[in-house]
């Protein structure tokens, strides 16, 4: 199977991005914290690529959340400067880039549920998608509890890690945001997908 090319400009977009947050970001360790398991998954995806090829959308989704990852790690996900302007002129409550993040994250739905469609016997249909919004619930609400390790672990200097700006109910939030952008990008992507699966694995 040749590499795709549209994939490769994926791969230098996003190697790019990475460079650019390695630059003098806001603060090291914690850009450590929320770049590095990015950087892991893109590790696993590059070396599987030959073994475990997916569709283009998939990949356009692993690209766009790593580039959101390397954005919130290199300013912390509580200083991005445009959502910083969003809520100066808008009078908000808070820096909402974490809970964007978060929504976004729901699009890992589309990937989870390709990952069970090459790898096991589930097929198109109600229960893989149940289980990819299940899976990607799961991804998400360990997250948060890697933020709450954290926390406990070294309040101060995880402040900015785990992102909850004084709202008690942030990770409830976060995971609520998730869930419901796991529930449109299959409302809305799941036919595009199918499509793609066809004409992209003849």
């Amino acid at each position: 199977m040749k590499v795709n090319k549209i994939h490769v400009v994926l791969l230098i977009i996003v190697f790019f991005f990475f460079l650019w947050s390695l630059i003098k970001p806001a603060h090291y360790p914690i850009w450590i914290l929320e770049v590095a398991p990015t950087v892991i998954a893109i590790i696993f995806v590059f070396f599987l690529y030959k073994k475990l090829r997916f569709t283009s959308l998939t990949y356009c989704i692993i690209a766009l959340l790593s580039i959101l990852t390397f954005i919130g790690g290199h300013y912390t996900y509580d200083d991005v400067p445009f959502f910083d302007w969003l809520q100066q002129h808008y009078d908000l409550n808070r820096n909402h880039y974490d809970r964007f993040g978060h929504f976004m994250k729901g699009l890992l739905a589309i990937v989870i549920r390709e990952i069970l469609l090459l790898n096991t016997p589930l097929r198109l249909g109600k229960w893989v998608q149940f289980i990819a919004i299940s899976i990607t619930l799961a991804i998400a609400a360990l997250y948060e509890i890697a933020e709450w390790l954290a926390g406990k672990i070294a309040k101060r200097e995880t402040k900015d890690f785990v992102g909850a700006q004084g709202d008690i109910w942030d990770a409830q939030w976060d995971m609520t945001l998730t869930l419901l952008g796991s529930f449109l990008a299959l409302l809305l992507l799941t036919s595009w997908h199918n499509k793609l699966i066809k004409k992209e694995k003849r």
